[in-house]
Order: C-alpha cells, then structure tokens, then sequence
C-alpha cells in the first residue's frame, strides 16, 4: 500500500488526509523535517511514498496525475512529490541533504514548512511534472490566499476536465467526432465497476472474433452483423486506453496486450472474410495475405522512421507539413488519407455489411496503397535533407531488421549496402517469383536475397535512408511466401501462407514494442531459431522448388505453427515476467485510431 507523509502542522477544515486516502495512501503525518526523514525511512523499499505540504488546495485529480501515475520514477506538482521503487534512492538522498543543508538532523523536531517543494527542489535526477490544466494544485502562503484558491477549486469541473483529458491528444478524425464523445464515458462507466483497461482490451478482442466468425458465415445477415461487431470492437479499443488514461492504469503488460491484440483482431477478420468468400466460391486469400503485408510494411516504415529520425525535421518538406499543421482543415484531411485504425476499420465495416470481401479488400488495398506511398515519400523527403541516424538508431534499426545465423555468417564489417543492398536482394528474390515462381532461378535469388542481406547490415545503419532497410526485408519475406503459395494454385496453400504472415508478423511487432519499451530486442537465441528473415525466406523458396504444390502447403503449414509456438511462447514468457519483475509502466499511444 503506498504511503502519503503530510508534513507541517495540521491545516483546520483541510480535506487532504481525506483526498489522500481516497487515492488509495496510508496518510501518516510528519511535524518536522526529522520526522518525515524517520517515516521515510521506515517506508518498504518497493512501495510508492509520497511527501505532502499540509497546505496543499487543490483538485483530487491534480493529486491523482502527481502521485499516482505509475510511468513515472518519479513525479511532483506544487507541495507534493512522489516516488517509485526505482525513484526511491534519489528521494531520500534529496530528504537527507535537505535537512543536512537546513540545519535540521535526526534530533531536531523543528516544524517544517514548504519540505515537499524543497526536496523535489533538491533531486539529483529528473522528476516529471505532468500538466494539469486548468485543475489547481497550490500552497497558499496565508489564510486570504487558501480562501482564494478553495474558489479556484470551486470554479472548475474536475469532472469535466478530467474526462477530456481520458481522449488522446492527437487522434483520428473518425475517432475523435465518431466514437470518443461517447467511449470515454464508457471508459468512466467502466472505472467506476472496478473493471482495468486489460478486461476492456480482452473483451475488445472477444467481439472482434465473434465478427470474423459472423464473416465466415458467408451469408449477408453475417456479413452485416460483421461489420456491426467490428465496430463494437473498435468502441472497446478505444474505451481501454481512455479507462487507462482516465484512471492511470498504465502497464506494461496492458501496453502490450493492446497493441498486440489489435493485430490479432485485424488478423483474425481478415481471415474470416477469406472464409466467407471461400463459402460463395470466391477465393479471396491473396487478397488477404496482401493486405496483412502491406499493412505491415506500412507499419514497419512508420517505426523505422521514428527511430532514426533524428535531424528529419529539416528541410523544405518539413517546413511545408509544418505549414499545413497550421490549417485546420488541412490537418484532418492529412490524418484522414493515411487511413488510421479507426478510418481503416470503418472502411472494412461498412464495405462488409453493404458489399463483398472481394470489394472490401480490393478498396483497402488501394486506400492502404495510397496512404502507404504518401506517407513514406514524405518521409523520404524529409530524409533526404536531414541528418544521419545516432548510435542508439542504428542498433534498433539493426534489430528491426531481423537477420539471422546466414547474415550473421556473411557478415563483414567492410561490407556497406544499407537501403540499396536491401533493395536489390528485394527485387531479386521476389521479382524471380513472380517470373519463373517455384524453380532453381527462385532458390539461386533466395540465395542473392542472403548476401545482399548481409551486406546491408554490415556496417551500422546511419545512413539517410538506412530506416528503409527493415521495411525493404518485410516487404521481401512475405511478398515471396505469398507469390510461390500463388503458384502452387492447390488448396490450403493461400491460408497456410496467411498463417506463416501472421506468425512472423507477430514476432516483428513484438520486436517493436520490446524497442519502445526500452526492453530491447528478441534474445538472439530466438532470433536464431526461427532462421531470420533471410533464413525464412530461402527455405520458403527451397521447399517450393523441391516439394510437390501439396508437400509445399504442408510444409508451409508445419513452419508456421513451429514459428507462431516458439515466438508465442517467448513473447508471453517475457511480458509477463516484466509485468511481474515491476517493469515501468508503459502507455505508448502508438497508431492514431
């Protein structure tokens, strides 16, 4: 249970002790420095203690966002500061030099005043201040001002500010005049019954598997009630993360269990449109398959970029995205053309309910096309005119790329290809598929894939337009398992291609949100084992040269359920230990919705 030490002496009609404890603090006072410094100490290392001035007026939910929020080491707002596990050193050597530099040691019982504010003063390292708003958060010096600010207090709806602060800052246009004005009162409704933004995200999930199942039906009255659930699903996944901002339930296990689930939902409906098509006699996977992979790439990009984008900003095309910031209208068409979640999964809805998946995955091909060459031309652009990538980039672009044992075995420090190695070994392998599809030409340019592989990642990747190097390696891997599944025209190849996607799809989400943890990457064990990507991709192209249409759709079967186990396993095994070992909490706020 955490700890709240008021210090100073008792303020007469003062509802802080009580504020405090509805926060969830054990209150304990403290009427001079010495004392506090005591309870302190008296503290167990891994719980959250908090100092309070006794003079603090100010909203609950002020004190809510400065003593609460479990992101964060450590967090102070004016007369309060807060600290963590991790943060706790730096508080007491701060306590501790305090009363050295006061005058104030272990005998002196002096009363203090404005301690919590001194102290945080006194930190050695940083402390976060969140912003509060138009919420109060004071000391008051002398009775007229503490009469001031309870007026202050009065005149704003705590309530109201704090609702608009559960919506993100910067969202989608579908989301922000579509669902959030009434998802975050759900999100309300759903704190106030005890329910965490992890039971949200799991039911989320839930109804968007009933709708994939209605959309394997095949019937119109499926399809229809589809595209209704999905949008019921996109309602929850937009509640969790308001429940989480609202209530500051962050973790680092809910951070991963949302961004990993809206994946598996977008994944699954796919799948359960291909199904419903298939009922009609209309095969529909290729259509799917394309869809997951260039969703995917266009994801990889946006993360590649961010992480070297240092220097991006610069440059003509900055100063003009920059400009068109300024435009109100300009802002949400910009947002609206590069199809988020939420403009993305109303589109599937409604081409679900009122068309067919054909329809459906024809038009999303084209919009996710289109938003995916608009984004990254820009990015390119930007690039271009801005600065090399950092140390800290190149390792995480590195790990982004996801080589394996035969890039690790051809790798040669003297060896300099970055995003036109990758790009070679790109059009080599998949060009070749598409040409001669299963053959010897394909093997020999899955082998060609191999060493430009190697020689994009020999050096560290610092180049400009090094951050297309992952994307370039996603782009390879999944558009040849879904040109030789093409060619092998039997049944079952399509779906267990779709299945192998998924499976190694995962695993390079997963290696994202380990890098915007700040967990690093997959152990190189596991990397190993499931071959890499350049080890993927020659098997794929040895099995179809070597095995009948039927032996290669096994085969790509066995391959993705030895993959979706190993990385599955691995993946569950680390977050859970995070979550357990007291890992920061994470909210990365990640795609717009």
């Amino acid at each position: 249970m955490p700890t709240a030490i008021v210090t100073g002496p008792p303020v007469p009609g003062s509802s802080l002790e009580g504020d405090l404890r509805s926060l969830g603090f054990d209150v304990r006072s403290a009427a001079g420095a010495a004392e506090a410094e005591t309870l302190l100490a008296e503290v167990p290392g891994e719980e959250r203690v908090a100092l309070v001035d006794t003079r603090f007026v100010g909203h609950v939910h002020a004190l809510r966002l400065g003593l609460t929020d479990p992101r964060f080491p450590l967090s102070a707002i004016p007369g309060a500061v807060t600290a963590q596990r991790s943060g706790r050193q730096a508080l007491t050597r701060a306590m501790a030099r305090e009363n050295s530099a006061t005058g104030q040691g272990a005998g002196n019982g002096t009363l203090v005043q404005g301690l919590p504010d001194r102290v945080t003063a006194a930190l050695d390292t940083g402390v976060h201040r969140p912003g509060l708003g138009s919420l109060v958060a004071v000391v008051p010096a002398d009775p007229q001002a503490r009469n001031e600010a309870r007026q202050a207090v009065a005149a704003v709806d705590e309530e109201a500010v704090r609702l608009r602060s559960a919506v993100k800052a910067r969202d989608g246009f579908f989301t922000t005049f579509c669902v959030s004005p009434y998802s975050r009162h759900l999100a309300r409704w759903c704190a106030r019954r005890g329910l965490t933004p992890n039971q949200v995200t799991t039911a989320s999930l839930l109804t968007a598997l009933v709708a994939a199942g209605c959309a394997a039906t095949g019937t119109r009255a499926g399809f229809v009630a589809a595209g209704v659930l999905l949008l019921g699903s996109f309602v929850l996944d937009c509640a969790d993360g308001q429940l989480a901002r609202y209530s500051l339930q962050y973790s680092t296990l809910g951070a991963w269990l949302d961004a990993t689930f809206d994946r598996a939902k977008e994944y699954a409906f796919y799948a359960g449109l291909a199904l419903g098509a298939a009922r009609t006699g209309d095969d529909v996977w290729a259509l799917a398959l394309g869809a997951i992979i260039l969703q995917s790439c266009r994801h990889v990009v946006d993360f590649s970029f961010a992480e070297a984008r240092t220097g991006a900003a610069e440059g003509p095309a900055a100063a003009l995205s920059d400009r068109l910031d300024r435009v109100g209208w300009t802002v949400w068409v910009r947002r609206m053309i590069v199809l988020p979640i939420g403009e993305r999964w109303a589109l599937i809805a409604v081409l679900t309910a009122a068309t067919s998946p054909r329809v459906t995955f024809w038009v999303l091909l084209a919009g996710c096309a289109f938003a995916a060459a608009y984004t990254t031309a820009g990015r390119v652009l930007r690039s271009l005119r801005g600065g090399r990538a950092g140390d800290k980039a190149a390792r995480a672009l590195a790990d982004l790329a996801d080589g394996g044992p035969l890039s690790e075995l051809l790798h040669r420090p003297w060896a300099r290809g970055g995003a036109a190695a990758a790009a070679l070994g790109a059009v080599l392998v998949t060009g070749s598929a598409l040409v001669w599809g299963a053959g010897w030409q394909t093997v020999l340019a899955a082998v060609a894939y191999v060493i430009c592989s190697a020689a994009a990642v020999g050096r560290p990747l610092t180049g400009r337009l090094d951050w297309l190097v992952p994307p370039l390696f996603r782009a390879a891997e999944y558009g040849t398992v879904l040109v030789l599944a093409a060619d092998a025209e039997v049944n079952g190849a399509l779906p267990a291609a779709y299945g192998l996607v998924s499976a190694v799809a995962y695993h390079h989400y997963d290696t994202v949100y380990r890098i915007r943890g700040d967990a690093g990457a997959p152990p190189r064990p596991l990397v190993r084992a499931i071959g890499g990507h350049e080890g993927r991709t020659l098997a794929v192209a040895v099995l179809a040269a070597v095995l009948t249409a039927s032996g290669f759709t096994v085969a790509l079967t066995a391959l993705a359920v030895a993959v979706a186990l190993v990385v599955l396993a691995e993946s569950i095994r680390f977050w859970v230990a995070a979550h357990r070992g007291g890992a920061p909490a994470v909210h990365d706020e990640g795609e717009p919705a």
